[in-house]
């Protein structure tokens, strides 16, 4: 299949995992947490560090989709804040450890604290210069707010739709719809003019194709071992990939070069 990006008007970004390092933004979020464990247990920070023992990490930020998925299949109307801290006090109870409610709500509340990843900025801009940007993404509107003018300060984004605006949570396909009809509203695309850009399976790639979108481009952050999103041997027939790049950066080179060439 050949990948040509001078084809469509609208790229539509999932933003925490593609754009921001949710991995290691959530993972610092849970410090707190994990520093009651016992120094002996290897899942103290004190006996590794995020970017020394990352399988460590992984079992934790595992545990932390799998209750993030239950939760928003229970309140698809729930705060993305609220998400936040109903995980935490369940990874706490699984952990057999206690939780006050302040650091329950600083983890709510510690989004707009996730870093970007250091090609995200740059890429953007130059993505800005030949697309419509849009956001899709399973967060509320004040928390995305946070984002945008801290860690993804300097991107300018064309439309943000949000799980607060439109009720649920990806990847329900009503997110998809309410994406692409208000592309369709607001500049004019086509459905087959939107390509969605993401680095989750689950919450993007699998259900933009039962959308019917185009095949999507897979901004692959973490490698085979992604914390999030899901491994592509387990869901290959429900995706439709039209390109594979490891960082936002690479996907930005090649569509310059497309551009160029046009």
């Amino acid at each position: 299949m050949s990948f040509n990006p001078t084809e469509y008007k609208v790229l539509s970004f999932d933003i925490y995992g593609t754009l921001i390092d949710w991995e290691r933004g959530i993972y610092q979020g849970l410090t707190p947490l994990l520093s009651k464990l016992r120094e002996s247990d290897p899942r103290h920070p004190s006996s590794h560090s995020y970017d020394k023992n990352r399988a460590v990490a992984l079992e934790i930020l595992s545990s932390y989709t799998k209750l993030e998925a239950q939760i928003q299949i229970e309140h698809p109307t729930l705060p993305y804040p609220k998400v936040l801290e109903a995980i935490y006090k369940r990874l706490a109870e699984q952990l057999s450890l206690p939780a006050s409610d302040s650091e329950i709500a600083e983890f709510g509340s510690s989004i707009g604290k996730w870093p970007a990843f250091p090609d995200t900025v740059a890429a953007m801009q130059t993505l800005g210069k030949h697309y419509k940007l849009v956001v899709l993404s399973n967060v509320d509107k004040a928390s995305f707010s946070k984002t945008l003018s801290g860690p993804l300060s300097g991107v300018k984004f064309d439309a943000i739709y949000t799980a607060e605006d439109i009720g649920s949570y990806k990847p329900d396909l009503k997110n998809f719809q309410y994406m692409v009809e208000n592309a369709g509203k607001s500049f004019g695309a086509k459905k087959e003019e939107v390509l969605k850009v993401a680095q989750s399976l689950y919450h993007d790639h699998i259900p933009a194709k039962k959308f019917g979108l185009r095949p999507s481009v897979w901004i692959k952050r973490g490698g085979d071992d992604a914390a999030m999103g899901g491994r592509l041997e387990d869901v290959k027939d429900e995706v439709q990939l039209a390109a594979v790049f490891t960082t936002l950066g690479e996907f930005a080179e090649e569509v310059e070069k497309a551009f160029g060439k046009a």
